[in-house]
Protein backbone atom coordinates (compact mmCIF):
# COMPACT_ATOMS: atom_id res chain seq x y z
CA UNK A 1 0.00 0.00 0.00
CA UNK A 2 1.39 3.40 -0.89
CA UNK A 3 0.48 7.56 0.15
CA UNK A 4 -2.45 8.66 -1.35
CA UNK A 5 -2.06 7.50 -5.28
CA UNK A 6 -3.97 10.31 -6.73
CA UNK A 7 -0.92 12.60 -5.45
CA UNK A 8 2.74 12.51 -6.53
CA UNK A 9 3.96 14.02 -3.39
CA UNK A 10 6.18 12.61 -0.95
CA UNK A 11 4.27 13.02 2.68
CA UNK A 12 7.27 15.12 3.94
CA UNK A 13 5.66 15.69 7.34
CA UNK A 14 5.40 12.09 8.40
CA UNK A 15 8.82 11.42 6.64
CA UNK A 16 10.67 14.06 8.91
CA UNK A 17 8.73 12.34 11.76
CA UNK A 18 10.39 8.91 10.64
CA UNK A 19 13.73 10.90 10.27
CA UNK A 20 13.18 12.61 13.58
CA UNK A 21 13.48 8.54 14.94
CA UNK A 22 16.40 7.72 13.17
CA UNK A 23 17.96 10.73 14.70
CA UNK A 24 16.99 9.56 17.90
CA UNK A 25 18.28 6.33 17.70
CA UNK A 26 21.89 7.31 16.51
CA UNK A 27 21.99 9.66 19.09
CA UNK A 28 21.05 7.93 21.89
CA UNK A 29 23.25 5.14 20.74
CA UNK A 30 26.53 7.56 20.47
CA UNK A 31 25.47 9.83 23.47
CA UNK A 32 27.67 8.49 25.87
CA UNK A 33 31.21 9.01 23.35
CA UNK A 34 30.01 12.90 24.00
CA UNK A 35 29.95 12.55 27.93
CA UNK A 36 32.02 10.14 29.38
CA UNK A 37 34.02 12.25 31.13
CA UNK A 38 31.42 13.27 33.42
CA UNK A 39 29.40 10.38 33.17
CA UNK A 40 32.26 7.64 34.76
CA UNK A 41 33.23 11.05 37.49
CA UNK A 42 29.25 11.37 38.67
CA UNK A 43 28.80 7.48 38.89
CA UNK A 44 32.67 6.97 40.20
CA UNK A 45 33.69 4.44 37.48
CA UNK A 46 36.46 4.81 34.95
CA UNK A 47 35.99 5.82 31.66
CA UNK A 48 36.94 2.63 30.43
CA UNK A 49 33.79 1.18 32.49
CA UNK A 50 31.59 4.21 31.12
CA UNK A 51 32.35 3.13 27.81
CA UNK A 52 30.15 -0.44 28.22
CA UNK A 53 26.98 1.84 28.13
CA UNK A 54 27.51 1.78 24.26
CA UNK A 55 28.53 -1.97 24.51
CA UNK A 56 25.50 -2.75 26.30
CA UNK A 57 23.28 -0.35 23.73
CA UNK A 58 24.54 -2.58 21.10
CA UNK A 59 24.04 -5.79 22.77
CA UNK A 60 20.08 -4.96 22.88
CA UNK A 61 20.37 -4.12 19.36
CA UNK A 62 21.94 -6.95 18.43
CA UNK A 63 19.80 -9.43 20.14
CA UNK A 64 16.60 -7.62 19.21
CA UNK A 65 16.94 -7.08 15.61
CA UNK A 66 15.97 -10.60 14.01
CA UNK A 67 13.48 -11.74 16.87
CA UNK A 68 11.80 -8.39 17.15
CA UNK A 69 11.25 -8.22 13.08
CA UNK A 70 9.88 -11.24 13.34
CA UNK A 71 7.79 -10.91 15.73
CA UNK A 72 6.03 -7.75 14.96
CA UNK A 73 6.03 -8.46 10.95
CA UNK A 74 2.08 -8.70 10.78
CA UNK A 75 1.91 -5.61 13.63
CA UNK A 76 0.77 -2.17 12.02
CA UNK A 77 3.55 -0.11 11.36
CA UNK A 78 2.44 2.90 12.91
CA UNK A 79 1.59 0.73 16.36
CA UNK A 80 5.55 -0.54 16.09
CA UNK A 81 7.05 2.79 15.34
CA UNK A 82 5.30 4.08 18.41
CA UNK A 83 6.10 1.13 20.62
CA UNK A 84 9.94 1.94 19.94
CA UNK A 85 9.67 5.86 20.48
CA UNK A 86 8.13 5.41 23.57
CA UNK A 87 10.59 2.38 24.61
CA UNK A 88 13.17 5.30 23.83
CA UNK A 89 11.36 8.00 26.15
CA UNK A 90 11.15 5.12 29.09
CA UNK A 91 15.13 4.36 28.73
CA UNK A 92 16.63 7.45 28.68
CA UNK A 93 14.33 8.74 31.44
CA UNK A 94 15.80 5.94 33.45
CA UNK A 95 19.20 6.51 32.11
CA UNK A 96 18.77 10.38 33.09
CA UNK A 97 17.75 9.42 36.53
CA UNK A 98 19.84 6.41 37.31
CA UNK A 99 22.10 6.46 40.41
CA UNK A 100 23.79 3.01 40.16
CA UNK A 101 25.58 1.26 37.19
CA UNK A 102 23.12 -1.23 37.26
CA UNK A 103 19.38 0.97 36.80
CA UNK A 104 21.96 2.78 34.26
CA UNK A 105 22.94 -0.45 32.21
CA UNK A 106 19.71 -2.02 31.98
CA UNK A 107 18.19 1.38 30.35
CA UNK A 108 20.92 1.14 27.95
CA UNK A 109 19.96 -2.41 27.31
CA UNK A 110 16.44 -1.40 26.83
CA UNK A 111 17.33 1.29 24.49
CA UNK A 112 19.35 -0.60 22.94
CA UNK A 113 16.15 -3.04 22.34
CA UNK A 114 13.84 0.41 21.24
CA UNK A 115 16.53 0.80 18.32
CA UNK A 116 16.43 -3.31 17.08
CA UNK A 117 12.60 -2.13 17.00
CA UNK A 118 12.88 0.90 15.06
CA UNK A 119 15.77 0.04 12.54
CA UNK A 120 13.50 -3.13 11.92
CA UNK A 121 10.82 -0.78 9.82
CA UNK A 122 12.22 2.43 8.82
CA UNK A 123 13.41 2.09 5.50
CA UNK A 124 10.19 -0.11 4.50
CA UNK A 125 8.17 2.73 6.32
CA UNK A 126 9.20 4.94 4.13
CA UNK A 127 9.41 3.02 0.78
CA UNK A 128 4.98 2.69 1.44
CA UNK A 129 4.57 6.11 2.50
CA UNK A 130 6.00 7.09 -0.80
CA UNK A 131 4.72 7.60 -4.09
CA UNK A 132 5.06 4.72 -6.84
CA UNK A 133 8.57 5.99 -8.51
CA UNK A 134 10.58 7.81 -5.37
CA UNK A 135 10.79 5.30 -3.05
CA UNK A 136 14.72 5.96 -2.80
CA UNK A 137 13.89 9.83 -2.18
CA UNK A 138 11.46 8.97 1.01
CA UNK A 139 14.22 6.70 2.39
CA UNK A 140 17.25 9.11 1.88
CA UNK A 141 14.75 11.50 3.30
CA UNK A 142 14.46 9.68 6.58
CA UNK A 143 18.12 8.64 6.64
CA UNK A 144 19.52 11.81 6.93
CA UNK A 145 18.77 11.57 10.25
CA UNK A 146 21.64 9.41 10.92
CA UNK A 147 24.32 12.28 9.57
CA UNK A 148 22.12 14.97 11.47
CA UNK A 149 22.60 13.33 14.76
CA UNK A 150 25.97 12.72 14.15
CA UNK A 151 27.13 16.51 13.12
CA UNK A 152 24.69 18.25 15.52
CA UNK A 153 22.91 16.10 17.93
CA UNK A 154 26.30 14.57 19.49
CA UNK A 155 28.03 17.81 19.54
CA UNK A 156 25.07 19.56 20.76
CA UNK A 157 24.88 16.82 23.95
CA UNK A 158 28.40 16.98 24.73
CA UNK A 159 27.87 20.70 24.85
CA UNK A 160 25.06 20.56 27.14
CA UNK A 161 26.65 18.14 29.05
CA UNK A 162 29.85 19.71 29.43
CA UNK A 163 27.53 23.19 30.61
CA UNK A 164 24.66 21.42 32.38
CA UNK A 165 25.62 17.81 33.16
CA UNK A 166 24.60 14.45 31.32
CA UNK A 167 21.83 13.61 32.86
CA UNK A 168 20.48 16.88 31.40
CA UNK A 169 21.53 15.69 27.80
CA UNK A 170 19.58 12.12 28.11
CA UNK A 171 16.42 14.09 29.62
CA UNK A 172 16.73 16.41 26.57
CA UNK A 173 16.63 13.41 24.43
CA UNK A 174 13.30 12.11 26.20
CA UNK A 175 11.48 15.67 25.26
CA UNK A 176 12.07 15.19 21.82
CA UNK A 177 10.70 11.77 22.00
CA UNK A 178 7.40 12.08 23.32
CA UNK A 179 7.05 14.82 20.87
CA UNK A 180 8.30 12.25 18.20
CA UNK A 181 4.79 10.37 19.77
CA UNK A 182 2.56 12.79 19.33
CA UNK A 183 3.84 13.57 15.97
CA UNK A 184 3.57 9.92 14.55
CA UNK A 185 -0.08 10.16 16.44
CA UNK A 186 -1.31 13.15 14.78
CA UNK A 187 0.34 12.48 10.98
CA UNK A 188 1.48 9.89 10.14
CA UNK A 189 -0.96 6.98 7.72
CA UNK A 190 -0.42 3.98 8.64
CA UNK A 191 0.22 0.62 6.87
CA UNK A 192 -0.23 -2.86 7.66
CA UNK A 193 2.22 -5.31 8.49
CA UNK A 194 3.20 -8.42 5.79
CA UNK A 195 2.73 -11.79 6.19
CA UNK A 196 5.36 -14.13 8.20
CA UNK A 197 7.22 -15.79 5.77
CA UNK A 198 8.50 -17.85 8.43
CA UNK A 199 12.21 -18.88 9.77
CA UNK A 200 15.14 -16.92 7.54
CA UNK A 201 17.09 -18.84 5.24
CA UNK A 202 20.28 -17.71 7.19
CA UNK A 203 22.36 -20.76 5.84
CA UNK A 204 21.80 -20.23 2.07
CA UNK A 205 22.31 -16.69 2.45
CA UNK A 206 25.65 -17.04 4.22
CA UNK A 207 26.94 -19.54 1.43
CA UNK A 208 25.80 -17.15 -1.28
CA UNK A 209 28.97 -15.66 -3.33
CA UNK A 210 30.21 -12.31 -1.54
CA UNK A 211 27.77 -12.37 1.70
CA UNK A 212 30.60 -13.53 3.91
CA UNK A 213 33.36 -11.20 3.21
CA UNK A 214 30.78 -8.75 3.35
CA UNK A 215 30.00 -9.46 6.96
CA UNK A 216 33.51 -10.11 7.75
CA UNK A 217 34.51 -6.50 6.76
CA UNK A 218 31.83 -5.40 8.54
CA UNK A 219 32.37 -6.87 12.05
CA UNK A 220 36.15 -5.67 11.43
CA UNK A 221 35.60 -2.31 10.33
CA UNK A 222 32.72 -1.30 13.06
CA UNK A 223 35.01 -2.94 15.80
CA UNK A 224 38.06 -0.83 15.16
CA UNK A 225 35.85 2.29 14.21
CA UNK A 226 33.64 1.73 17.28
CA UNK A 227 36.98 1.39 19.84
CA UNK A 228 38.15 4.46 18.55
CA UNK A 229 35.18 6.37 18.69
CA UNK A 230 33.87 5.68 22.12
CA UNK A 231 36.46 6.89 23.75
CA UNK A 232 37.48 10.16 21.38
CA UNK A 233 36.26 12.12 24.35
CA UNK A 234 39.01 10.30 26.40
CA UNK A 235 41.74 10.92 23.74
CA UNK A 236 40.48 14.10 23.21
CA UNK A 237 41.01 15.13 27.00
CA UNK A 238 44.54 13.47 27.38
CA UNK A 239 45.76 15.07 24.29
CA UNK A 240 44.71 18.63 25.99
CA UNK A 241 41.49 19.23 24.26
CA UNK A 242 38.85 18.33 26.93
CA UNK A 243 37.37 21.82 25.97
CA UNK A 244 37.06 21.35 22.80
CA UNK A 245 35.37 17.97 22.53
CA UNK A 246 31.97 19.33 21.23
CA UNK A 247 33.75 21.25 18.40
CA UNK A 248 35.70 17.97 17.54
CA UNK A 249 32.51 16.28 17.62
CA UNK A 250 30.89 18.33 15.29
CA UNK A 251 34.23 18.49 12.81
CA UNK A 252 33.66 14.98 12.38
CA UNK A 253 29.93 15.05 12.11
CA UNK A 254 30.36 17.54 9.61
CA UNK A 255 32.37 15.43 7.43
CA UNK A 256 30.73 12.62 7.84
CA UNK A 257 27.75 14.08 6.15
CA UNK A 258 30.21 15.32 3.26
CA UNK A 259 30.59 11.51 3.37
CA UNK A 260 27.25 10.62 3.04
CA UNK A 261 26.53 12.90 -0.15
CA UNK A 262 29.66 11.82 -2.06
CA UNK A 263 28.72 8.73 -1.21
CA UNK A 264 25.12 8.71 -2.37
CA UNK A 265 26.07 10.20 -5.76
CA UNK A 266 28.47 7.64 -6.64
CA UNK A 267 27.60 4.35 -5.31
CA UNK A 268 25.48 3.06 -7.81
CA UNK A 269 29.00 2.75 -10.34
CA UNK A 270 31.27 2.92 -8.23
CA UNK A 271 30.69 0.68 -5.04
CA UNK A 272 34.44 -1.34 -4.87
CA UNK A 273 36.42 2.37 -5.15
CA UNK A 274 34.17 4.20 -2.40
CA UNK A 275 34.67 0.71 -0.47
CA UNK A 276 38.45 0.75 -0.95
CA UNK A 277 38.50 4.67 -0.24
CA UNK A 278 36.64 4.23 3.02
CA UNK A 279 39.16 1.73 4.56
CA UNK A 280 42.22 4.10 3.39
CA UNK A 281 41.20 7.49 4.31
CA UNK A 282 39.95 6.05 8.08
CA UNK A 283 43.09 4.34 8.96
CA UNK A 284 45.21 7.17 7.31
CA UNK A 285 43.16 9.73 9.91
CA UNK A 286 43.69 7.10 12.33
CA UNK A 287 47.34 6.98 12.34
CA UNK A 288 47.65 10.51 12.23
CA UNK A 289 45.40 11.18 15.32
CA UNK A 290 48.04 8.79 17.17
CA UNK A 291 51.40 10.24 15.48
CA UNK A 292 50.21 14.35 16.06
CA UNK A 293 48.88 13.61 19.26
CA UNK A 294 48.48 17.41 21.29
CA UNK A 295 48.48 19.44 17.95
CA UNK A 296 45.13 21.10 17.90
CA UNK A 297 45.03 21.65 14.30
CA UNK A 298 46.35 18.55 13.05
CA UNK A 299 43.36 16.59 15.51
CA UNK A 300 40.68 18.68 14.04
CA UNK A 301 42.16 17.47 9.79
CA UNK A 302 42.63 13.84 11.12
CA UNK A 303 39.28 13.86 12.65
CA UNK A 304 37.48 15.57 9.54
CA UNK A 305 39.27 12.55 7.41
CA UNK A 306 37.80 10.25 9.88
CA UNK A 307 34.68 11.36 9.08
CA UNK A 308 35.14 11.30 5.67
CA UNK A 309 35.85 7.97 5.38
CA UNK A 310 33.33 6.39 7.96
CA UNK A 311 30.31 8.70 7.46
CA UNK A 312 29.13 6.69 3.74
CA UNK A 313 30.11 3.22 5.55
CA UNK A 314 27.15 2.28 7.05
CA UNK A 315 25.12 2.91 3.04
CA UNK A 316 28.29 1.16 1.31
CA UNK A 317 28.02 -2.44 3.42
CA UNK A 318 24.55 -2.30 3.40
CA UNK A 319 24.35 -1.73 -0.48
CA UNK A 320 26.93 -4.39 -0.61
CA UNK A 321 25.04 -7.58 1.14
CA UNK A 322 22.05 -6.82 -0.48
CA UNK A 323 23.72 -6.98 -4.47
CA UNK A 324 25.85 -10.06 -2.50
CA UNK A 325 22.63 -11.15 -1.02
CA UNK A 326 20.69 -11.55 -4.63
CA UNK A 327 17.24 -13.25 -3.58
CA UNK A 328 18.08 -13.42 0.22
CA UNK A 329 19.32 -9.70 0.20
CA UNK A 330 16.48 -8.77 3.25
CA UNK A 331 18.42 -12.16 5.45
CA UNK A 332 22.02 -10.70 4.43
CA UNK A 333 20.51 -7.16 5.46
CA UNK A 334 18.95 -8.41 8.87
CA UNK A 335 22.31 -10.43 9.36
CA UNK A 336 24.36 -7.28 8.60
CA UNK A 337 22.41 -5.16 11.45
CA UNK A 338 23.23 -8.42 13.89
CA UNK A 339 27.03 -8.11 13.31
CA UNK A 340 27.21 -4.63 13.05
CA UNK A 341 25.71 -4.44 16.42
CA UNK A 342 27.88 -7.34 17.57
CA UNK A 343 30.56 -5.67 16.72
CA UNK A 344 30.23 -2.23 18.26
CA UNK A 345 29.39 -4.14 22.05
CA UNK A 346 32.49 -6.03 20.89
CA UNK A 347 34.68 -2.78 20.44
CA UNK A 348 33.04 -0.66 23.31
CA UNK A 349 34.11 -3.64 25.61
CA UNK A 350 37.69 -4.44 23.22
CA UNK A 351 38.15 -0.22 24.03
CA UNK A 352 37.81 -0.54 27.51
CA UNK A 353 40.14 -3.44 27.87
CA UNK A 354 42.81 -1.79 26.18
CA UNK A 355 42.29 1.67 27.89
CA UNK A 356 43.44 -0.30 31.07
CA UNK A 357 46.68 -1.33 29.51
CA UNK A 358 47.39 1.81 27.26
CA UNK A 359 47.14 5.58 27.10
CA UNK A 360 44.22 6.72 25.05
CA UNK A 361 46.73 8.54 22.70
CA UNK A 362 47.44 4.78 21.77
CA UNK A 363 44.22 3.76 20.91
CA UNK A 364 43.94 4.98 17.10
CA UNK A 365 46.66 3.28 16.32
CA UNK A 366 44.81 -0.23 17.32
CA UNK A 367 42.24 1.27 14.83
CA UNK A 368 45.22 1.52 12.02
CA UNK A 369 46.20 -2.11 12.74
CA UNK A 370 42.55 -3.55 12.43
CA UNK A 371 41.66 -1.81 9.09
CA UNK A 372 44.74 -3.69 7.41
CA UNK A 373 42.43 -7.24 7.05
CA UNK A 374 39.79 -4.65 6.59
CA UNK A 375 41.55 -3.30 3.17
CA UNK A 376 43.07 -7.09 2.29
CA UNK A 377 39.59 -8.53 2.69
CA UNK A 378 37.82 -5.66 0.05
CA UNK A 379 40.69 -5.49 -1.91
CA UNK A 380 40.39 -9.73 -2.78
CA UNK A 381 36.93 -9.84 -3.10
CA UNK A 382 37.21 -8.20 -6.37
CA UNK A 383 34.21 -10.82 -8.00
CA UNK A 384 31.74 -11.18 -5.37
CA UNK A 385 31.16 -8.66 -2.14
CA UNK A 386 32.92 -5.82 -3.54
CA UNK A 387 32.69 -5.80 -7.22
CA UNK A 388 33.56 -3.48 -9.68
CA UNK A 389 30.37 -1.76 -10.44
CA UNK A 390 28.30 -1.97 -13.76
CA UNK A 391 25.56 -0.03 -15.44
CA UNK A 392 22.37 -0.25 -13.73
CA UNK A 393 20.00 -1.87 -15.07
CA UNK A 394 16.58 -0.17 -15.34
CA UNK A 395 15.20 -3.70 -13.45
CA UNK A 396 17.55 -2.57 -10.34
CA UNK A 397 17.03 0.63 -9.44
CA UNK A 398 14.21 -0.01 -7.33
CA UNK A 399 16.28 -2.33 -5.40
CA UNK A 400 19.37 0.01 -5.80
CA UNK A 401 16.73 2.94 -4.59
CA UNK A 402 16.21 0.80 -0.66
CA UNK A 403 19.69 -0.84 -0.46
CA UNK A 404 22.03 2.27 -1.06
CA UNK A 405 20.26 5.01 1.26
CA UNK A 406 19.60 2.49 4.01
CA UNK A 407 21.50 2.54 7.48
CA UNK A 408 22.74 -1.02 8.99
CA UNK A 409 18.97 -1.95 9.65
CA UNK A 410 16.73 -4.97 8.72
CA UNK A 411 14.82 -4.15 5.56
CA UNK A 412 11.58 -5.43 5.92
CA UNK A 413 9.05 -6.72 2.78
CA UNK A 414 6.92 -4.72 1.34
Amino acid sequence: MRSDPRSDRLPISALLALTTAAFITVLTEALPAGVLPGLSRDLGISESAAGQTVTVYAIGTALSAIPLSSLTAGWPRKRVLLIGAAGFAVANTVTAVAGNVPLLMGARFVAGIAAGLVWALLAGYARRLAPEGQEGRAIAIVMAGIPAALSLGVPAGTFLGEAFGWRLTFGAITVVAVVLIAWITAVVPDRPGTRSQGRLPMARTLATPGVAVVLVVTTVFVLAHTIGYTYVAAFLSGAGMAAHIDVALLVFGIASMVSIWIVGVHIDRRLRMLSIASVIVVAVASTALALVSGDVVTTYVALALWGLGWGGVPTLLQTAVGKAGGGYADTAQAALVTVWNGAMAAGGAAGGVLLGFLDASELPLGVAALLVPVFIAVLAAHRHGFPASKPVQQSDVCDLNVTATTAPSVVENS
